[in-house]
């Protein structure tokens, strides 16, 4: 790994393809921690339910109650819809791909934007080509590297990264929408205009500020930070395993869930423990709030803290 035109630079290929193998060949009993988890569902569509649910509520009270709730209840849910979305992107909730999408397309809603099926594509695009500078659309562009930096550059960008991860991927790595992705509109536009004429747009507003807070200076949204800059040269992926993970249904076990992505986040820590000695050498984070602040802060940290490789 080298410093070059402003990123880190690897001829190797990405960790995680080899420690799978090293892991399985070691405790072949891993295997039995694939499968599904049999509660996302459930705790998805109840997610789903207490953020449409209480929108409309909170989007008619005063200013002072109404920002607070949603930093502290509407990003937070939101956040953990999106990490709902990326266990169902594995197919982790149902054996059969095709109820999967259904029920990302649900857990979709309250976000807004269509983007449940494109998240899956370019998602699992980012998983088997990790750092790849033309299909890994997780990887800051240059242009985002020469623009945002310093305190305050790095500030206003992470103040709204969502939107760098939104719209990045249009333009970096273009996809052709096939069919789920055409169902996805569909289904979000209907559902959001049925929703709409029945509960207002105040409560659409609540909804579309708490998926930006969400995105933006949230504790939660630390792990787009934690999970991939370089905190410590020579080291790619890096886990958290403090106590947020009951929020983000565990995507704080980064290296875990990257070396074995058909396992559930509810398994990550037994996987850890079963090959402790592939993971407790590694550099942890110990909060993801700290990490947010570290990347705007500290000068040697910057959106070209991240390996690219050519494929």
């Amino acid at each position: 790994m080298e410093k070059k035109n402003g990123f880190y630079w690897s001829d190797e290929r990405e960790p995680h393809f080899n420690r799978r193998k090293d892991i399985l060949a070691k405790y072949p009993q891993v295997r039995d921690l694939f499968g599904i988890d049999k509660g996302l569902k459930f705790k998805t569509l109840a997610l789903v339910v207490f953020q449409l649910a209480t929108a409309p509520f909170i989007a008619e009270l005063a200013w002072y109650w109404y920002i607070p709730l949603a930093y502290i209840f509407g990003a937070s849910v939101s956040h953990t819809l999106f990490l709902a979305i990326h266990e169902i992107s594995h197919d982790l909730a149902f054996k059969n791909r095709v109820s999967n999408n259904w029920l990302a397309l649900v857990a979709n809603i309250p976000i807004l934007f269509p983007y449940a099926m494109s998240f899956r594509t370019y998602h699992l695009k980012h998983h088997w080509e990790q750092g790849d500078v033309k299909h890994d659309t997780d990887l800051p562009t240059d242009g985002e590297r020469r623009i945002f930096q310093g305190f305050l550059g790095k500030l206003l960008w992470a103040t709204n990264q969502i939107l760098f991860y939104a719209l990045r991927p249009m333009f970096v790595y273009p996809i052709k929408y096939e069919k789920w992705h055409k169902i996805n509109i569909v289904f979000q536009l209907s559902a959001l205009a049925i929703y709409w004429y029945f509960v207002g747009t105040g409560a659409v507003l609540y909804l579309l500020l708490s998926v930006f807070l969400a995105g933006s200076l949230h504790p939660l949204a630390g792990h787009f930070i934690a999970e991939h800059y370089v905190f410590k040269e020579g080291q790619e992926t890096y886990s958290y395993y403090g106590p947020l993970n009951v929020l983000a249904l565990n995507v704080g076990y980064h290296n875990e869930h990257h070396d074995f992505p058909n396992v559930p986040g509810t398994r990550l820590p037994e996987l850890k423990k079963t090959a402790p000695d592939f993971y407790d050498h590694l550099f942890t984070h110990k909060s993801w709030s700290k990490v947010i602040i570290q990347f705007i802060a500290n000068p040697k940290i910057s959106l070209g803290s991240r390996v690219k490789r050519h494929r």
